[in-house]
């Protein structure tokens, strides 16, 4: 981890009474057979009562958003937000369908396995560990000098923060590359608890599912609901202009093959099967 800063910080962090926040480089493949990464940044926010996991981008937007006063400034990615208590394996799950934002509560217990393997990053030893979680084998290396039991996305509950965690099959790469302490808790009001100021809809994993093959099955419903022939040229698909409304089942056609192409979810034992 050649880009992380210097974390000795840490060791004076007075996690009950701040905000910890470490940024996670996340390289990975929307469709397993890709030879490239795609890449995004993460935020985790270690807060004196929860923890946050959400895509960095929905930061700078809230930031922009807060400055103007409203929700201009659009955000919304693929996946998913989570939240939870801290200490806790119960997380609430924020997910974008289409254009609505969704949640459900999933309890996700990670049972890790502690190797005695140890490496060097930079000054930091780092400490294996190895799980079984969402359908995928995952490495974990872990720091116990730095007493925060935390990680990307819904790995947690190690004796020391996750510097690096990846899959079998190298489909996911979390890497730390930044932290800040912060004096006090951020308001993610306007990007997690709410979507563009609207509180989501609680639904049951179940429903989830449903949700998602609902969107599968005509993924461009809202669009032509909302087509009039004198918006011509005012809506695109795919880098297409959609000049009559006959334009929308080729297109349907082809996000479906795109969306099963790309079904390659963190939580792979929870893919829809479309």
């Amino acid at each position: 981890m050649k880009r992380i800063l210097s974390l000795m910080v840490l060791m004076s962090f007075c996690i009950n009474a701040q905000t910890n926040r470490f940024i996670y480089e996340l390289q990975f493949k929307r469709d397993s057979t890709q030879t490239n990464f795609d890449k995004l940044n993460f935020v985790l926010d270690v807060n004196p009562k929860d923890v946050k996991f959400y895509e960095y981008y929905y930061l700078e937007s809230d930031s922009i958003n807060k400055v103007k006063g409203n929700y201009e400034h659009q955000y919304g990615g693929d996946f998913p937000t989570v939240k939870r208590e801290r200490n806790s394996f119960k997380n609430q799950n924020y997910e974008l369908i289409n254009f609505d934002m969704f949640s459900y509560i999933s309890e996700d217990k990670i049972n890790w396995k502690l190797s005695t393997e140890t490496k060097k990053t930079g000054e930091y030893t780092l400490q294996k560990a190895t799980a079984n979680f969402g359908g995928r084998n995952w490495t974990a290396w872990f720091n116990k000098e730095i007493n925060i039991p935390e990680g990307p996305y819904k790995f947690n509950g190690l004796p020391g923060l996750i510097f690096e965690l990846q899959d079998s099959k190298s489909n996911f790469i979390f890497t730390l590359v930044k932290n800040n302490k912060l004096k006090e808790t951020y308001d993610t009001t306007g990007i997690v608890e709410t979507f563009y100021g609207r509180k989501p809809l609680m639904i049951s994993e179940k429903m989830r599912e449903k949700k998602k093959k609902e969107f599968f099955n005509d993924p461009l419903a809202n669009m032509r609901n909302n087509f009039k022939e004198n918006m011509q040229g005012q809506m695109f698909v795919m880098g297409t202009k959609i000049t009559n409304i006959e334009q929308f089942n080729d297109l349907s056609r082809k996000l479906q093959e795109m969306l099963k192409k790309t079904n390659n979810p963190i939580e792979l034992n929870k893919a829809v099967k479309y």
